[in-house]
């Protein structure tokens, strides 16, 4: 039986001369492979509906494997992230996290939700650069690895000055600083936005400017955390590092 889906695309793969296969993330069940066949030709009717970030209505036959992709409907190709270089890097990168860090098949709206408007916002063009800060720290928990930011990691205290502890998993107070030598020092701002960012409803974002040193700490805290917690190796973040390097020396 055909049915229908509203979905994102995050990952397409060539299958053969003229087909593709692609990952959509959707609404309804989730993340599914399809088989879309003839893709590649030139004429397909299927070429523009499997390109990456495409976000439409799908025409799926379903199956307990693969399933195909009979048509597809567009809702927004994101054009601006595909024509701007660092916006298709941050957004390789975001749909590539989600694609590593969800398993097949797993329902999740809300997943869904946060995916359309992080890509949203950055085809807008918010700072794109924050928006992939956002979007780590909320696939956290969906990693099964959520920091400890309400308090204290090791003595419970909400109130004091908080360094970021990688080996405790979360804030450390001043109190418990002798607990890890190797914190993470950081700004009273940076604490809150981790914090912020963590928590907040991201379709209520506003008007997002950061100094260039906070997303420094922000970025140190949570590439360390990533690699100790996360389990998740990506491609697309060696890309966006070398881009960070050579924006270092312009």
């Amino acid at each position: 039986m055909i049915e229908k889906c509203e979905g994102i695309v995050i990952r397409r793969t060539d299958y053969g001369e003229n087909n593709k296969i692609i990952t959509i993330y959707t609404r309804e069940w989730g993340k599914i492979g399809v088989m879309a066949r003839g893709a590649n030709k030139p004429n397909s009717r299927l070429s523009s509906v499997t390109q990456l970030f495409y976000y439409g209505y799908f025409l799926v036959q379903r199956s307990t494997g693969l399933g195909s992709l009979s048509q597809g409907e567009s809702i927004s190709s994101f054009r601006h992230i595909r024509e701007d270089i660092m916006s298709t890097a941050y957004a390789s990168y975001i749909v590539e996290l989600l694609d590593k860090g969800t398993d097949d098949k797993k329902p999740n709206p809300y997943l869904f939700e946060l995916l359309y408007q992080t890509l949203n916002y950055i085809n807008e063009g918010y700072d794109a650069e924050v928006l992939k800060i956002i979007f780590e720290m909320k696939m956290l928990s969906v990693l099964g690895s959520p920091p400890v930011l309400n308090h204290c990691a090791s003595c419970g205290q909400t109130e004091g000055e908080f360094s970021f502890s990688i080996r405790e998993g979360g804030f450390l107070c001043h109190r418990c600083y002798e607990q890890d030598p190797y914190r993470i020092k950081i700004s009273a701002s940076t604490v809150k936005l981790l914090r912020l960012f963590f928590y907040f409803d991201l379709s209520r974002l506003g008007n997002i400017s950061l100094k260039d040193e906070t997303k420094m700490e922000l970025k140190q805290v949570i590439d360390a955390y990533y690699d100790e917690y996360s389990g998740v190796s990506l491609k697309s973040k060696k890309f966006l590092k070398q881009m960070d390097k050579l924006n270092g020396l312009m």
